[in-house]
């Protein structure tokens, strides 16, 4: 499939345009708050990717983290869901630990995921119904397990959040331990690697999430938002990925959750 090949090559040159634009100085801003960061590198590498996108694809869509579009409300046709640097924290603080994230869309339905890691030089990658792979190694189903012998990423601030915390909390007691990596692309990644068992996130936009959802799909996983219901590129949202055993007993600690079900639509009022 060219669009496929085209993407690949398109993700990885990225890669090698941000290790290069890393050796010189760069702005480091903040957005929503202090802890909302974004830098030029950020804003160059999406625009790298959307050029050659348009040069490519005219008439596709393209959304993105910091693309002049950034929501859709027609899903139709083709649609490019970028994140040019998913983790900017760890980029700026840490210069590991950061990806490139692409979902393709057709329809409003996931066809390629991308996931880079740029540092590892590690590309996770999937085209629906043709398996998910890290570089040219295809990855295996999905193996089930207890919660209670499932390692998750999850964030730990959101246990801080009272109106929220007490699933988080929750799910944190009963899994044999958690994760936190800085960078949702990266981790749902390890999901669809074995490398997690399931992976908890509170509020997430969808070029957070879109790329992971093909991945982890296609090595028979799940992902929907906490309250169990699908996700959609066109709207931000809570997110619960993993393996399928382990993926339903995490969304029903949420759903069952009084307090948590009613505070889920306000979650940009924390």
């Amino acid at each position: 499939m060219e669009i496929y090949s085209f993407s690949q090559q398109l993700v990885r040159d990225a890669g090698e345009f941000i290790k290069t634009r890393m050796t010189s100085e760069f702005d480091v801003l903040s957005k929503s708050n202090v802890n909302d960061l974004v830098t030029d590198v950020d804003k160059e590498t999406e625009q790298f990717i959307t050029r050659h996108i348009k040069e490519q694809y005219p008439t596709h869509k393209l959304v993105g983290e910091e693309y002049a579009e950034h929501s859709i409300e027609d899903d139709s046709g083709y649609v490019w869901v970028i994140d040019p640097i998913d983790g900017t924290m760890n980029f700026v603080h840490q210069q590991i630990n950061f990806t490139i994230s692409i979902g393709i869309f057709k329809d409003g339905n996931p066809v390629i995921g991308l996931v880079l890691d740029v540092m590892n030089d590690t590309l996770y990658h999937a085209l629906k119904d043709n398996g998910a792979y890290i570089d040219d190694k295809q990855l295996p189903s999905l193996q089930d397990t207890s919660l209670e012998r499932a390692l998750i990423s999850m964030n730990p601030k959101w246990m801080l959040h009272e109106k929220i915390s007490e699933p988080f909390i929750d799910v944190a007691r009963t899994s044999r331990q958690t994760r936190n990596y800085g960078s949702a692309a990266l981790e749902f990644a390890y999901v669809a690697a074995g490398r997690l068992e399931g992976a908890v996130f509170f509020r997430l936009s969808p070029w957070d999430f879109a790329a992971g959802m093909v991945l982890i799909e296609e090595v028979g996983g799940v992902m929907t938002n906490a309250l169990g219901n699908q996700l959609s590129i066109t709207t931000s949202d809570s997110v619960i990925a993993g393996s399928p055993d382990v993926q339903r007993n995490i969304v029903a600690r949420f759903k069952k959750n009084e307090s948590f079900v009613e505070h889920h639509s306000e979650r940009y009022q924390f």
